[in-house]
């Protein structure tokens, strides 16, 4: 029974190492913001936790009765083993070698705990009984040999990546005429980044940061594994969580071109104030050369409201066009796409067509439209490669099933001017009833309640039937619904999204558009 309990105990406390990991790799292996994940999720106090933490005070007065003690052990244990591995996340854990360093060094640690405790129990004729309550635990506390591991290790990471970084550099002064384009915005960046690409690769030989390689690491990857020598042009995705981060970024790649797709509450909790949220963001426009371009979008008031003097700058908009060069007009919706008119400075009308909606996406589809002007792709290039265009996966990414119900998913990232364009989106779509399944926003700080209830208000006129999802942000939605009269929207809540589909497979009907707004992360309920 000893032996099993302490196997079945290390197993227990080896998954939650996993789990824990998970977490720190989501929270990019900062343990500042995994203590406050920790903080905010409560996930130190969970009912596991604290059950398992009564069963190591139980065990440890009653060892005179071992068998008492270990069945104790085990069966905590094993509903531990047995409920980690059930569970499934959205965003899984990635073994990459950092992650196996990080682990290995929770495993050493965890020994350097397990020992004295058998020495102990070996003294008081308990050896593996004493292992087996040590070992639940460090279940207990498992999250702090996450944050001991990731602290230890810092030396040897900035070891390894200042190696990474020299070679990058290397690299890109080797290709001396490749043109490097970085884009960042508090949203929007990453589908400019591809709609970008796609234009550019008409005329040019075109590498982008993959995914979500947004990082300083993710473009040193990026540099190391995919750029290529007869690379003509390189597409820098800048993402930023505090001030300083796209600094990084640009004083590695140098960009001599730089898109800003807007400034907004974006990641409030971690900048503080949108005033930091722009001096961030505008970090790329000024350390842009004295012959670079700056091309920035004026609908956002703190992009229109930034000076540009270091460098040319090229503003554009769809709705806030008073001191735009380049503006988005005569913009069509249906349910096969887009069409739009692009004025120049020049007094040039072009016009486009595209399979994407929202006036979001003709908002990135005109930042990338200006650059490949600017580059000299030919107008008729860019209109057929703006008509051949995919959408983006979970950005406004809309598609009917078999069933003849229309899914709009916009499930990545949400944030409150995204959100209002997909609900205006969805508010055209009247073949049906018109459903939003959402659990709301998040990393809005001091204004996340007030955001989300605006958003509320929002879908009570956008929506026949609103599925609100999970308990995070329920409240203010819900409060922002049914402050709204008259209201079309219905609400229904759920507690998670699975339960989310299991209810619309009940009403669904030929006709029926859902718009899936935003999928929170495994660090939110």
């Amino acid at each position: 029974m000893s032996i099993i309990a302490t196997l079945v105990a290390i197993a227990c406390y080896f998954i939650e190492f996993r789990r824990d990991l998970m977490m720190l790799q989501q929270n990019s292996y900062r343990n500042e913001r995994y203590n406050r994940w920790l903080h905010t999720s409560q996930d130190t106090t969970s009912v596991m936790r604290l059950v398992s933490g009564a069963v190591v005070l139980a065990s440890m007065s009653t060892l005179s009765v071992p068998y008492v003690a270990m069945g104790l052990v085990t069966a905590v244990s094993l509903v531990n083993v047995i409920t980690l591995s059930r569970r499934k996340y959205k965003k899984p854990l990635v073994m990459t070698r950092r992650a196996w360093r990080i682990l290995g060094v929770m495993m050493l640690l965890s020994v350097i705990v397990l020992v004295p405790a058998a020495v102990i129990g070996w003294r008081m004729g308990h050896v593996l009984e004493y292992s087996a309550i040590a070992a639940l635990g460090i279940y207990c506390f498992s999250h702090i040999f996450a944050v001991a591991a990731n602290w230890l290790l810092k030396p040897v990471e900035k070891h390894i990546n200042d190696g990474y970084y020299r070679d990058a550099e290397r690299i890109l002064r080797s290709m001396p005429d490749l043109r490097i384009i970085g884009v960042t915005g508090s949203y929007g960046k990453t589908s400019t980044k591809h709609y970008l690409n796609r234009i550019l690769s008409e005329h040019f030989d075109v590498m982008m940061t993959p995914g979500s390689f947004n990082t300083t690491m993710g473009v040193i990857r990026t540099v190391r594994e995919y750029l290529k020598p007869y690379n003509e042009v390189f597409i820098v995705e800048m993402g930023a969580k505090q001030p300083g981060d796209i600094k990084e970024i640009c004083e590695l790649v140098h960009p001599s071109i730089g898109i800003v797709t807007a400034v907004g509450e974006q990641h409030l909790e971690s900048f503080g104030s949108i005033e930091n949220v722009q001096r961030t963001k505008f970090e790329l426009v000024d350390a842009l050369p004295a012959d670079g371009v700056a091309v920035i979008n004026d609908d956002f008031p703190f992009v229109a409201s930034r000076k540009v003097d270091n460098v040319e700058c090229l503003r554009y908009a769809v709705t806030d066009t008073a001191n735009a060069d380049y503006v988005a007009t005569d913009i069509t919706y249906s349910p096969s796409g887009t069409s739009f008119t692009v004025k120049t400075p020049a007094g040039e009308s072009l016009g486009f067509t595209t399979r994407l909606v929202g006036e979001c996406n003709v908002s990135n589809l005109l930042a990338a439209i200006i650059i490949a002007l600017r580059l000299g792709v030919p107008a008729e290039k860019i209109r057929y490669a703006v008509g051949q265009i995919e959408q983006v996966e979970h950005r406004l990414n809309m598609k009917r099933t078999p069933g003849g119900v229309t899914i709009i998913d916009d499930a990545f990232n949400s944030n409150p001017t995204g959100s209002r364009m997909a609900l205006d989106v969805l508010s055209m779509m009247t073949g049906g009833r018109r459903i939003v399944v959402t659990p709301g926003m998040i990393e809005l700080g001091d204004r996340q309640e007030e955001l989300n209830r605006e958003f509320g208000r929002k879908i009570a006129t956008s929506a026949d039937l609103a599925v609100i999802v999970g308990e995070y942000n329920r409240e203010a939605i819900v409060e922002g619904i049914e402050s709204v009269s008259p209201r079309s929207a219905e609400v229904r809540t759920v507690a998670t999204f699975a339960d989310s589909q299991r209810m619309l497979a009940s009403v669904l009907k030929p006709g029926d558009t859902i718009l899936y707004e935003n999928d929170l992360p495994d660090t939110f309920k």
